[in-house]
């Protein structure tokens, strides 16, 4: 029966190693998630029926609990928005921590019943998921409500690193002194205390242009947090996966970091955000603003039309929008590409995750450096909803916080449009002087409708 057991564990690891390589392409991220859902069901199928020792199966708890996540995963699933996706990827994150916390606090209690035998290495390693689990706990749930807009970034700590890292020497202390001092529970108990509050300091204080790289070091934690417990419980498919999701969570937040062309410390410690603002492109400086009818004459003469996607198209829920436009512009003999920026949206993939759902050809998505090689030969730059992430401040002014951070550099184009509601600032909060520049026009306007507007110009003109 054990190497029934073992077998099948390895089959669900293998599955998620599949899957996992198979989101690395948009081509291939649908099966692979299917692929990596079908491992996750094979572990949770042999960790419900595998027999075993010392204690009995109580299936009717199980399988109520299965019942009702399940029942709320539909129901969330059935109603979120697109545009809410990663508040929810982050809400769910949070509840990965969560687990890992209840899963330490009952390991950690079974410790201290009466005649339970002593592991110390055991003892620290559920200390260590109950700190990791918790700060992943409660960091995801401000993640959530920055990105909800329910926590605002001026919400911040006072001297927020300087009790940052006391949070974090205190919470390893009390790991270390109960490790040693297993006698009495009173620390554990300090130590969840802190471990919640360090969550919510540890995430308040980050700016609210650094949450795609925050969201993915907490699903990093939650990762080393459920490997923890695969060590805990000798459940090697909770131990694989946690190590492939803490893992790819890592890489995902280093490549994130070198796309914003700064260290991870300085994002945890120093993310811009809410306040900052940069000495360019303020003032009374005047914009030139288009209408439709322009630009779809331009862009229906055009031989390259770029497309630069933004929070703002997943706002207006204009994917689709594009789509269309897209293909009457490619009936006209016009080349549409869409320039992906890696930390556009709230979450890392947001852009493509919606453009994706519209059926826009992955090939179309140009990353970072391909896009910036094709704006010099680029007639039309269409940002719908963009702006922290063509700010050509990145670029120009050393006294702007995004100063050094990679962009695209829209300049390069021969004609830049920029769909907008308002002249408010991004998601950082800086100020763009893009919306100034002689080569800007703007087009004022819901997204979605702007783009009707643009796609209905271009049909006359077919």
């Amino acid at each position: 029966m054990l190497a029934i057991v073992n077998l099948s564990y390895l089959s669900a690891v293998i599955l998620l190693i599949i899957g996992l390589r198979r989101l690395s392409s948009p081509k291939t991220a649908r099966s692979g998630n299917l692929i990596a859902a079908v491992g996750m069901g094979i572990g949770v199928l042999v960790a419900l029926f595998a027999p075993i020792d010392g204690g009995d199966n109580n299936y009717i708890v199980i399988f109520a609990a299965l019942l009702i996540g399940s029942l709320i995963g539909l129901a969330f699933a059935a109603k979120v928005a697109m545009t809410a996706m990663p508040e929810l990827v982050s809400l769910f994150n949070g509840l990965g921590g969560a687990c890992a916390l209840a899963i330490s606090l009952t390991e950690l209690l079974n410790f201290h019943q009466p005649g339970a035998e002593s592991n110390p290495q055991k003892y620290f390693t559920a200390l260590i998921a109950l700190f990791i689990g918790s700060v992943a706990f409660t960091g995801s749930l401000i993640a959530y409500g920055k990105l909800a807009g329910k926590v605002k970034d001026k919400w911040r700590v006072p001297a927020g690193s300087v009790i940052n890292v006391l949070f974090l020497v205190v919470g390893i202390a009390l790991i270390v002194w109960q490790t040693l001092n297993p006698d009495t529970f009173l620390p554990v108990w300090l130590l969840i205390g802190l471990s919640l509050v360090y969550g919510i300091t540890f995430v308040l204080n980050i700016g609210g242009a650094d949450m795609p790289v925050v969201i993915s070091l907490l699903n990093a934690l939650t990762g080393v947090a459920a490997a923890l417990a695969g060590i805990i419980y000798g459940n090697q498919l909770m131990l694989v996966g946690g190590i492939l999701v803490g893992s790819s969570g890592t890489i995902l937040t280093v490549l994130m970091c070198q796309a914003m062309n700064r260290s991870l410390l300085n994002v945890l410690v120093g993310g811009f955000g809410g306040s900052s603002s940069s000495g360019k492109g303020s003032g009374d400086q005047a914009v030139k603003e288009t209408n439709a009818n322009d630009v779809g004459i331009m862009m229906r003469y055009a031989d390259n039309v770029m497309i630069i996607p933004g929070y703002g198209m997943a706002v207006a829920q204009a994917q689709k929008t594009c789509k269309e436009l897209e293909q009457l512009l490619e009936s006209c003999g016009v080349n549409v590409s869409y320039a992906i920026h890696p930390v556009a949206g709230r979450m890392p993939g947001h852009m493509n995750v919606l453009l994706a759902e519209a059926d826009v050809d992955y090939t179309k998505l140009l990353d970072l450096d391909d896009a910036n090689k094709a704006l010099s030969d680029t007639d039309v730059t269409i940002v719908v909803g963009a702006n922290d992430v063509v700010n050509p401040s990145a670029l120009d002014d050393p006294d702007s916080p995004i100063y050094g951070m990679p962009v695209l550099e829209i300049l390069q184009s021969k004609n830049v449009v920029v769909l907008k509601r308002g002249m408010s600032a991004g998601y950082s909060g800086i100020q763009n002087p893009l919306f100034f520049h002689d080569k800007t026009k703007m087009l004022f306007g819901d997204a979605k409708s702007s783009l009707n507007n643009l796609a209905e110009e271009v049909k006359m003109l077919v």
